[in-house]
C-alpha cells in the first residue's frame, strides 16, 4: 500500500472535524462571559463527546453482516474477504465474538471500541494484493454472532454493535427468510434506516433458477410489510461465488461515502455552532455604527486625562514648574470599557 493511501485512511476526515472542534472551542473562549454559562457548558460538552469519538477516527466505514443460524453469513463473510477466516458450520454457534476483516490500517482503536478481540481481526490487504483491493480501503467488515442463537449473550452482542454500523447487511436463506425472530425482533424496529440497509438472499444455488426471482420478490414483500421500502435484495451464493462481486462493488460504493461516525460528529458540531451563534450578533457592526464616545470617556477617566489637561494648562500659564505625566492605566477599567463596547 502506498504511503499516500495510508495517510489518507488514517485521518483526513478526522483531522478536518478536529479543526472544527478546535475553532468552536476557541470561539467559546473568546466570547467569555458574554455567552450564557449554560450555553457555553453545553457547547463544551458536545466538543468533549466529539473529540472522544475522533480519538477512534472516523475514516472507516463499518459494515455489519447480521443473520440467523444457518444463513451462511460467516461463509459469505469469507467469500467477500477472499479469506477463510471466520468460523463456519457447527463451530460458529459456540462463540459470541465478533469477527472483523479490515481493508487498510489504523483501525485498532475503533475495533477495540467495537469489542473485537485481537485474535478475531485480520487485515485484508498485503503487498501481494497491490492495488487490487484499493476500492475497499477503509472498510471494516464485521461478522456478528447469530441473532437467533440459543445463547442470550449472542443477541446482546448483536444489539450492542448494530447501532455503531454505517451499513447493516442482513443475510437470509431460502428456508428461514420469513423467520419472525428477524422481522419482529429487528427489521420492524429499523424503519427509517432503509438507506443504510441491504438484504442478501444467500444459498440461491440450492434453489431452481426459475424460482429465484420469485423468492427474492417474496423477501421484498415481507420487507414492505415490515415498513421497509426500497431496501435492496440481492441474490448470492457464498458456495459458488454468485453475486459476491456485486456485493463487493456495493461495499466499495459505501466506502466512498462519509462514515456514519463522521456524519454524526459533523451534525453534533453543527448543533454546537447553532447554540453558540444564538448568543452572538449575526455579524460585526459597521464601524460608523459603533458608539465610540462612551469608550473614549471611560478610558480618558481611567488615565486621568482631565487632570493631565489641567496640569498642562497650569504649566503653560507658568503656574506649574514641571510637565505632567500619565499614570498607569487600570486594566480593569480597560476591560470594562472593552466589554461594554463589544
Amino acid at each position: 500500500m502506498s504511503a499516500d493511501a495510508t495517510a489518507t485512511l488514517q485521518g483526513e476526515e478526522t483531522a478536518a472535524l478536529r479543526r472544527r472542534a478546535d475553532a468552536l472551542e476557541e470561539a467559546v473562549r473568546r466570547a467569555g462571559e458574554r455567552v450564557d454559562p449554560e450555553v457555553a457548558e453545553q457547547v463544551l460538552a458536545v466538543l468533549g463527546r466529539v473529540r472522544e469519538r475522533l480519538l477512534l477516527g472516523v475514516d472507516h466505514t463499518v459494515v455489519a453482516l447480521a443473520g440467523g443460524t444457518g444463513s451462511g453469513k460467516s461463509s459469505l463473510f469469507n467469500a467477500v474477504a477472499g479469506l477463510q477466516f471466520a468460523e463456519v458450520g457447527v463451530r460458529r454457534p459456540t462463540t459470541s465474538r465478533v469477527t472483523a476483516c479490515v481493508w487498510g490500517t489504523g483501525s485498532g482503536p475503533l475495533l477495540q471500541w467495537l469489542g473485537v478481540d485481537q485474535d478475531d481481526r485480520i487485515e485484508r490487504e498485503s503487498l501481494l494484493d497491490g492495488e487490487h483491493e484499493a476500492a475497499l480501503r477503509g472498510l471494516v467488515l464485521l461478522d456478528l454472532p447469530d441473532h437467533d442463537s440459543v445463547s442470550p449473550e449472542h443477541r446482546a452482542v448483536v444489539d450492542r454493535v448494530l447501532p455503531q454500523a454505517d451499513m447493516l447487511v442482513w443475510v437470509v436463506d431460502p428456508q428461514k427468510y420469513a423467520d419472525d425472530a428477524l422481522h419482529a425482533g429487528y427489521l420492524r424496529r429499523l424503519v427509517g434506516h432503509e438507506a443504510a440497509m441491504a438484504v442478501l438472499l444467500n444459498q440461491v444455488d440450492t434453489v431452481q433458477p426459475a424460482l429465484r426471482d420469485g423468492l427474492a420478490a417474496d423477501v421484498e414483500r415481507l420487507l414492505v410489510e415490515d415498513g421497509l421500502r426500497g431496501v435492496p435484495v440481492r441474490q448470492v451464493s457464498a458456495r459458488t461465488g454468485e453475486g459476491v462481486q456485486e456485493v463487493r462493488t456495493e461495499l466499495a460504493r459505501m466506502v466512498a461515502q462519509r462514515s456514519l461516525a463522521a456524519r454524526r460528529a459533523d451534525a453534533e458540531l453543527d448543533g454546537a455552532a447553532r447554540l453558540l451563534s444564538g448568543q452572538l450578533a449575526p455579524a460585526e457592526p459597521e464601524p460608523a455604527r459603533l458608539a465610540v464616545a462612551p469608550v473614549v470617556e471611560t478610558l480618558a477617566a481611567a488615565v486621568g486625562l482631565d487632570a493631565v489637561a489641567d496640569a498642562v494648562a497650569a504649566l503653560v500659564r507658568g503656574a506649574s514648574p514641571s510637565a505632567p505625566t500619565f499614570g498607569p492605566v487600570p486594566l480593569d477599567s480597560v476591560a470594562q470599557a472593552r466589554s461594554g463596547w463589544i
